[in-house]
């Protein structure tokens, strides 16, 4: 069972920035996915985003268990690099990332899902993304 744990200062992060009570994806920015915000394959494992989304997406069906109340969400894919027992905590005036053996990003990137959705098939179907 995968699993992440919200501080309070990273929970009260997401509610100032309007995430708290949408579901949520917690995606490797590789460039690669329909949510990349940015990134490229030669980022993959450094870069990760979180994305709002207005309903759960099929194709991520990973729940990251919580006892915060949190419906987030990632695939199999993403929980590769992402590993298990993950925290989320917001310091230095950002999200910071961990797993159980290290910090994998400091500054973890927020998304809105429909706006991605819009501007990565444009991108995607008219160049090249990668590093």
């Amino acid at each position: 069972m995968a699993k992440i744990k919200f501080t309070q200062r990273a929970l009260d992060y997401l509610k100032r920035r309007g995430l708290a009570g949408h579901p949520l994806l917690l995606i490797c920015d590789d460039g690669g996915g329909k949510y990349s915000i940015k990134g490229g394959a030669c980022s993959m494992g450094m870069m990760y985003s979180i994305i709002k989304l207005a309903h759960p997406d099929k194709d991520y069906p990973v729940v990251l268990h919580n006892n915060e109340g949190v419906e987030i969400y990632t695939s199999d894919y993403d929980l590769a690099e992402l590993q298990d027992n993950l925290h989320l905590d917001y310091v230095n005036c950002g999200l910071e990332l961990k797993n159980d053996s290290q910090l994998l990003d400091g500054s973890v990137m927020i998304g809105d899902g429909p706006a991605l959705l819009k501007a990565n098939y444009h991108v995607v179907m008219t160049e090249s993304r990668n590093c």
